[in-house]
């Protein structure tokens, strides 16, 4: 339905009470979520507005908005300039934006706004980092948001200007991790090490799918290369082919073997193993943690018969461990995932397992 009928059909059942009414209109907000229905979450919102006692409503507004435009929409504007490669028009409305929401949006002593996402997000912030504070959630994806601006700082050359805001990015949502991403991308920027191996530890900690996990191995890779620490890049390299391979990795290895003046090999997944965990303490493979978090989370949806929510919590744990048992029951509950299953296997050329290496040696 367009925006307008779901609209008017919300707007019939509501009544004179303003409390069923705003527990009527949050319900069907977390439905339209469920559902990524956009038009449905604005036309709740708006009547939720609308709901609100006066004085109520004009505060919120206030906090929400710059110049009478919801902030949103003034993310929208920026995404847009992005899009056209007009970088100085979104930095502006950008920092503008980055302001607003850390005066109007600041960690009080007894609550702190955060950004979590869904409902594994939720689950692995509690898990990681056990908040005794109460938890507001914010409008909108101040993450994001912030985190665009940081992106903006570091195109318009200002890398280090970019690490506070992704500081408070991270706070925000600290299991998010496309700020750390940033973060790591600014440290190779300055050719900081030791910074991107330890920003590299921490987003190991919150990483939830494959291809996030080669990503943090291919940026250590990177920066060993810079400093010429060749045998231990060619151990990242290798973790980040196994857990998703992709062409950039063997144009690294390549770029490496320039360097060095020899040929490079990928080498077997226990000398990876012991050199990602022994000597630069980085997990080999996902956190069992993340793994945990998933996995009981989906136990809780299924119990609760929220298929939707139990479904997302199965595909994630799935892509983490290929557990057969997993997909069985992710087949049980969605026989229409049978075909992405079979994409997958058919691109990755073969059923994937991340516990063949490779070159299919375990040493070489």
């Amino acid at each position: 339905m367009a925006y307008k009928e779901i609209y008017d059909e919300l707007k019939a059942r509501m009544t004179d009470d303003r409390a069923a009414n705003e527990a009527m209109l949050r319900k069907e907000v977390e439905r339209f979520i469920k559902e990524e229905n956009h038009e449905g979450i604005d036309a709740a919102g708006a009547l939720i507005m609308e709901n609100m006692p006066e004085e109520k409503r004009n505060e919120i507004i206030r906090i929400t908005h710059i110049d009478g435009e919801r902030m949103d929409n003034i993310y929208k504007k920026i995404d847009d300039y992005l899009n056209n490669k007009n970088v100085n028009e979104a930095k502006k409305l950008a920092e503008k934006l980055y302001k607003k929401i850390t005066v109007e949006f600041k960690e009080g002593e007894k609550a702190k706004f955060v950004s979590l996402r869904n409902p594994f997000e939720d689950e692995l912030y509690q898990f990681l980092y056990k908040p005794e504070k109460t938890l507001n959630r914010t409008p909108f994806d101040f993450c994001q948001y912030i985190s665009t601006y940081a992106y903006i700082l570091v195109e318009t050359g200002d890398p280090l200007s970019a690490i506070p805001v992704l500081e408070q990015a991270q706070d925000f949502n600290p299991v998010d991790v496309g700020p750390k991403f940033e973060m790591a991308e600014v440290y190779k920027l300055i050719h900081n090490k030791a910074k991107l191996i330890e920003i590299s530890r921490e987003t190991m900690k919150v990483a939830s799918s494959p291809v996030a996990i080669a990503r943090i191995y291919a940026n250590v890779g990177y920066i060993l290369t810079e400093f010429g620490e060749y045998e231990d890049a060619v151990a990242f390299y290798t973790a980040s082919a196994m857990m998703a391979p992709s062409p950039v990795i063997p144009r690294e290895m390549q770029h490496l073997a320039d360097l060095k003046g020899s040929p490079v090999t990928y080498i077997g997944k226990d000398k990876v193993k012991e050199i990602l965990e022994e000597k630069y303490d980085i997990h080999f493979g996902p956190d069992p943690d993340v793994i945990r978090v998933a996995s009981e989370l989906a136990a809780v949806f299924i119990t609760k018969q929220d298929l939707p929510n139990a479904l997302q919590a199965l595909k994630l744990t799935y892509n983490l461990t290929l557990d057969e048992n997993i997909k069985k029951m992710i087949l049980k509950y969605d026989p229409t995932a049978a075909m992405a299953f079979a994409k997958q296997e058919q691109q990755a050329g073969q059923k994937p397992d991340i516990q063949q290496t490779v070159n299919n040696n375990d040493e070489e």
